[in-house]
């Protein structure tokens, strides 16, 4: 069953460019500018957007991303408002988008429960960051059940053998971690991306969308030679944590988003 996110990936291969993939958190700074906020970034130049749903515990995130979610938090913002959020973006905007969770949420929520309201809502992908695709197997099939892509995440530790089972298991998009650690950015790019990348691509068709630590248009035209989709969230997150207090904070941010597409506008066929 096809979804925006293929349909985007397709769009993307005829044009022959990588696509921009923008993250932000669910609710930050206040539920009520999340909608604005994706309606600015799709006019600007994503391609497809990454709604971060805020948790208590947010191992794999850097204090900007921390910072995020402790103030969609302190809003009230939960997984099922996130999807609230959804069906106001929906009103407006068919962008693919993608909920970016942790586990607990999920398992709080049920798995059948949750894949049914996401796919209701609109939502078409969801990458759970702890879940290992060894024990998804009955998460898998909800989603799949209702149209919904199961996103999963290969590591630069994680071994070719690992790399078969993830593609595998990953719908829509792979997305590669493009460095140890948390998420938050950086002044250089891995030195073995360009080497990991190309060893994914040998053992699946399936999209490959590379994120953390990505941060400038050096970086992002650098990035967009390799891979499929280039996913950007902390740069966006501090943006608009910049201007959390000014009445511009959409424009702010969509300015931002408008910088950091320009090197994908060019058009021009990736490196294999």
């Amino acid at each position: 069953m096809s979804n925006r996110i293929e349909a985007g990936f397709s769009e993307l291969a005829r044009e022959c460019r990588a696509g921009f993939i923008a993250y932000i958190t669910a609710g930050d700074p206040r539920p009520a500018l999340t909608v604005p906020l994706v309606l600015e970034i799709e006019k600007r130049g994503a391609d497809f957007v990454e709604l971060g749903v805020p948790f208590s515990d947010p191992l794999a995130d850097g204090v900007v991303n921390q910072r995020a979610a402790a103030r969609a938090l302190a809003h009230g913002v939960s997984l099922k408002k996130v999807l609230d959020i959804v069906t106001g973006i929906r009103k407006s905007s068919e962008i693919p988008l993608i909920i970016f969770t942790y586990l607990n949420p999920v398992l709080n929520y049920g798995f059948g429960r949750f894949a049914r309201d996401a796919a209701r809502a609109g939502v078409d992908g969801i990458l759970s960051l702890d879940l290992p695709p060894e024990e998804a197997a009955c998460y898998e099939a909800e989603l799949a059940r209702h149209g919904v892509n199961s996103i999963f995440i290969i590591a630069p530790t994680t071994p070719p053998e690992r790399m078969k089972l993830i593609a595998r298991h990953s719908r829509g998009f792979i997305y590669y971690v493009s460095r140890t650690g948390v998420t938050g950015m950086r002044a250089h790019l891995d030195a073995e991306l360009a080497r990991r990348v190309r060893l994914i691509r040998r053992l699946t068709r399936t999209p490959i969308a590379v994120g953390f630590g990505i941060s400038t248009a050096a970086q992002i035209r650098a990035v967009a030679r390799l891979a499929d989709a280039v996913v950007v969230g902390s740069a966006l997150v501090k943006e608009i944590e910049l201007h959390v207090s000014k009445s511009d904070i959409v424009e702010r941010v969509g300015e931002k988003v408008a910088q950091l597409t320009a090197p994908l506008r060019a058009r021009g066929r990736k490196q294999v």
